[in-house]
């Protein structure tokens, strides 16, 4: 079935896009959405998954916000969460086995625990190939899955055709808001390039990012500036990178990853300043 709004270009939310194309799946969704699950509702003994993209990722669901959506969830229908498995800065487009945090909750499936309760389907996949090979794993071990914004991803049933649907639609669009996402970065990246601005990599000594989004550009670090500072100083007089080097360590100043000064962070900086004067 052609999803017309996966279209490249298109800037819609994955509710949005199941309305716009698939109204019969809507409907599919709000009648499965308002059956009594019995076997949800059971009190289950869970292992809590959480997983970001990146170490500092701040979005709808970082780790606090995930963690609140779980314990939330587990309280509302009496689950005990027996343990907490985490995957910090790894992708949801990587497999399920290369995950050491979710290998781990699998693993925990039949030995005390029944279910891996996650925030939303999207912590646990954003590719459905990864999505439906993890989810094979999982019910393979008679476990289950829960995300607390909709409850069970139930198992295929050959009855009820429907329920695989309705989850591998939800896997395509998480997949296709993975890349819409990526393309955003990317073509914000190219803009500020054009536009002068740092666009990719970390910040030299002295400086960090200021700003927001596209208007993110590197900015003065001012305890770090100081340092810079008696760098061209001393250059300028004329002393050697060795010698700058014992004035920083007896002043106080640091590297930003070492213990010490070394003669080429000291030269690194003093001709990267050149150049960044210069231009």
């Amino acid at each position: 079935m052609p999803l017309c709004c996966l279209h490249e270009g298109a800037s819609v939310s994955r509710q949005q896009c199941l309305d716009a194309e698939l109204p019969r799946l809507s409907d599919l969704i709000a009648s499965v959405s308002q059956q009594p699950d019995s076997v949800t509702l059971q009190v289950m003994r869970v292992v809590g998954y959480l997983r970001v993209s990146s170490a500092t990722q701040i979005d709808a669901w970082g780790l606090d916000r995930q963690e609140s959506a779980i314990r939330a969830y587990a309280r509302t229908h009496d689950h005990r969460i027996v343990a907490w498995e985490r995957d910090e800065g790894v992708s949801g487009t990587i497999e399920g086995v290369d995950r050491p945090g979710l290998s781990a909750a699998i693993k925990r499936i039949g030995h005390g625990v029944e279910a891996i309760l996650i925030a939303d389907l999207d912590r646990f996949a954003r590719k459905l190939t990864v999505q439906e090979a993890a989810l094979a794993v999982v019910w393979k071990a008679g476990g289950r899955v829960l995300t607390a914004t909709s409850g069970e991803v139930r198992e295929d049933d050959p009855d009820d055709p429907s329920r695989t649907l309705i989850r591998q639609v939800m896997g395509a669009v998480i997949e296709f808001e993975k890349r819409q996402s990526v393309k955003r970065m990317r073509d914000g990246m190219i803009e500020k390039a054009k536009a002068g601005k740092k666009a990719t990599g970390s910040y030299s000594y002295g400086w960090t990012g200021t700003g927001k989004g596209r208007e993110r550009d590197a900015g003065p670090l001012p305890a770090e500036q100081q340092a810079v500072d008696r760098i061209l100083a001393l250059r300028a007089a004329g002393t050697s990178y060795r010698a700058i080097c014992g004035v920083l360590d007896d002043e106080g100043f640091r590297p930003r990853r070492a213990e010490r000064w070394l003669p080429m962070t000291v030269r690194r900086i003093a001709e990267r300043e050149a150049v960044r004067a210069a231009s």
